[in-house]
């Protein structure tokens, strides 16, 4: 195992419960305990899936002024934007919010159900590396916090009611929190390269 931060070479264990491993040059955490085996981390993502579905079908929030209501969902919201002449908030809406979690749920799972058996899915180094680079870009929970905000100021306006799709992407948030917090570089040790 190789320290992202200071490039020092050590020999990778099998971790016990609660055990950490850190770089004894640095001591930057290199490696943590996880009960999470290939089977759990399918079914977090599974179970994401369809919070995801939820939250990208039902709205968000419905804003009331007298007698109307408008609903708005995810996309509804993108088009408009698109619309109104924003393309490129659109296009960047559009991939952080749903095709980069999207793609990483589906190609998280696309590994972990070969993992479940120790072996390695097509195309697992590229889908490893892509995975890698994905988890910076999904920022779900900075629209979670950005729609909470703004549904708190709105109320000084409009009748504001959150809707269940604002429920979803919050459990959506904590989802992607654990999967965050889940070392994946564990799958190329559990599994085995395709004969």
């Amino acid at each position: 195992m190789i320290c992202e931060h200071c490039d020092t070479v050590h020999r990778s264990h099998a971790l016990a419960p609660a055990e950490t491993m850190r770089c004894v040059r640095c001591g930057a955490l290199l490696a943590r305990y996880h009960v999470l085996n290939a089977d759990g981390m399918l079914a977090l993502v599974l179970t994401a899936l369809i919070v995801f579905l939820i939250a990208n079908v039902w709205p968000v929030v419905t804003l009331g002024l007298g007698s109307q209501q408008s609903s708005a969902t995810l996309w509804g919201t993108i088009l408009m934007m698109w619309e109104q002449g924003a393309q490129l908030v659109a296009v960047v809406a559009a991939a952080t919010l749903f095709f980069f979690p999207l793609n990483k749920m589906l190609m998280l799972g696309w590994v972990l159900l070969f993992a479940r058996n120790g072996r390695r899915a097509p195309g697992f180094a590229s889908i490893m590396k892509t995975l890698f680079h994905l988890q910076p870009w999904t920022m779900t929970e900075v629209f979670v916090l950005g729609a909470l905000v703004s549904i708190v100021k709105a109320r000084a306006y409009f009748d504001v009611q959150p809707d269940p799709g604002i429920w979803a992407y919050g459990v959506l948030t904590l989802l992607i929190t654990v999967f965050s917090g889940i070392d994946l570089r564990r799958l190329w040790d559990v599994t085995e390269p395709r004969a």
